[in-house]
């Protein structure tokens, strides 16, 4: 009688089905745990001015407070991904969630800027250890014929997420205070972790893949290497060319060519040196870098001019960037089939321009601006350009090496696409010429501001220019494999969507029983 209990399929990985009551389940726990992130990403700029003013900081420390979060997120996020295929998805994933919402709570606590700071890097890690767990525990547990079903529904409702993070962000602030913006994940991980541990089996990589070394130290130094260069950008403004910002650039600069040659001399680099020897990788990543870099500058800037300088609530500038997340939900699936119809190039090069051109719209947003008139035309214009190149970007990355290279590529567009936003959000004040006490001053912000955007928009016609010269009309694709299909539904404002490549050839079970290959 017990021993068909244990080979019941729908319990095995690789043969949960989508319709199937442990299916259902799994789908939540994912959506739950990747929500939380998500939500992070959108709904903590809303929050900043409120922080700035209760914790009473200038702008270094509103620049910490999501640069920190990025630090260790874009550093340790493809280690992450190792360490789940290693030890097991679901265990890692879980650590993660309860890392997150731990981090999250001491965020909400934290009595000052150093706290909260230093909470944020940690939320970072946490962040790190779940996010490329969430797609992979639905491409190894669910049955082959499902798994497109479940991508497409984990990606949509992740959409739904990130459309409403800035709604929930900012009705929050102008409710009961900035710190539930932090406390809001705990819940979510309270629903999130025991559905996991009772629903979602065991998966980990048998065989050469789950044997491969973790590049610790390369991990260590790339964090050590943005952070010194990240500190140094940020500090700059208030210090100018002191001992205190030459130091830390100089040791970043330095950490950075050693993370460099480790990963050249490694068997098993975090970040193999031979992947950037392919063309179109290479060309696709440098506009990544482009396109999100000035995204992340873009959003942090504007929600803090829309409430410092338009004055408008927390909850008035959360809604007014609905626009742009709501379109990408709505139409990223068509710009992914029209990727595919027409290759990459027109789509990575008229994207790029259009946002460019929304950026420059948004310098009408000053004072007394409107929203109908000011503030709209510039999301949607902004909106559509997102639309039309971020779907085809990682859809051309993921296609432009070998299907087993499939989740390595992807995760190393995602962290290089979270690095530039790291370094935008550091650099782009300094360059802007924004004093660390420019957000108390409407006028000296808002001046700021107007040379910001177009530094933006000069970013993102590098990019389309990178991609005008550099990438081929039509996109190489996988033999015999299907396109990937969570670019196409909802796609990342922040940073593209994570693929884990193909998890089920050496998948084994794990938790209480013996390994098992499926």
């Amino acid at each position: 009688m017990d021993e068909p209990a244990r080979s019941e399929p729908s319990r095995a990985p690789g043969g949960i089905r989508l319709a199937s009551p442990q299916g259902r389940r799994v789908l939540t726990t994912t959506v739950l745990g990747s929500g939380m992130a998500m939500l992070d990403s959108t709904v903590v700029n809303v929050a900043l001015p409120r922080i700035g003013a209760d914790l009473n900081t200038d702008l270094a420390v509103l620049q910490w407070t999501v640069t920190a979060y990025m630090l260790t997120l874009s550093s340790l996020i493809l280690l992450g991904g190792s360490l789940g295929d290693r030890y097991g998805r679901r265990r890692v994933f879980v650590i993660g969630v309860v890392w997150f919402a731990v981090a999250s709570l001491l965020c909400g606590l934290a009595p000052n800027a150093g706290v909260l700071v230093a909470s944020r890097a940690l939320q970072g890690i946490g962040g790190a250890l779940l996010t490329p767990g969430s797609l992979a525990l639905i491409q190894a547990v669910f049955h082959p014929d499902d798994r497109a079903r479940a991508v497409g529904a984990w990606s949509g409702l992740g959409g739904v997420a990130a459309a409403i993070g800035p709604f929930v962000g900012g009705w929050l602030v102008d409710g009961v205070g900035w710190r539930w913006v932090f406390f809001l994940n705990v819940p979510l991980a309270v629903a999130c972790v025991p559905i996991a541990l009772r629903h979602v089996p065991e998966t980990r990589e048998r065989g050469a893949a789950g044997a491969r070394g973790f590049d610790v130290l390369g991990a260590v130094l790339g964090a050590l290497a943005l952070a010194g260069v990240s500190y140094a950008l940020i500090a700059a403004p208030g210090r100018g060319v002191s001992p205190g910002v030459l130091v830390p650039a100089l040791l970043g600069l330095l950490l950075g060519a050693v993370f460099l040659r480790v990963e050249r001399r490694r068997a098993d680099p975090m970040l193999p040196p031979q992947i950037f020897a392919i063309r179109q990788f290479s060309a696709v990543n440098a506009v990544t870098v482009c396109v999100y870099a000035a995204f992340s500058g873009f959003f942090f800037l504007s929600v803090l001019q829309l409430q410092v300088v338009a004055g408008y609530s927390a909850l008035q500038a959360g809604t007014a960037l609905l626009p742009t997340t709501v379109l990408m939900l709505l139409l990223s699936a068509r710009s992914g089939e029209l990727g595919q119809r027409i290759g990459p190039r027109i789509p990575l090069t008229v994207g790029p321009l259009l946002c460019a051109a929304g950026m420059l719209l948004m310098t009408r947003v000053g004072p007394g601006a409107t929203y109908v008139t000011d503030v709209l035309p510039a999301l949607v214009v902004l909106g559509a350009g997102m639309v039309t190149l971020v779907a085809p970007l990682t859809a051309t990355v993921l296609a432009s090496v070998d299907v087993d290279r499939a989740g390595l590529a992807s995760g190393i567009n995602n962290a290089a696409a979270r690095a530039a936003g790291l370094m935008a959000v550091a650099a782009l004040p300094l360059l802007a010429g924004m004093s660390p006490e420019a957000y108390r001053s409407p006028p000296a912000f808002d001046a700021a501001f107007r040379r910001a955007m177009p530094l933006c928009a000069l970013v993102l016609l590098v990019g389309a220019l990178i991609a005008w010269l550099t990438v081929r009309r039509t996109a190489p694709q996988p033999p015999e494999e299907p396109s990937h299909a969570e670019c196409t539904y909802h796609c990342g404002m922040t940073a593209p969507p994570l693929d884990p490549g193909d998890t089920t050839p050496h998948l084994s079970t794990g938790g209480d029983g013996p390994e098992e290959s499926t």
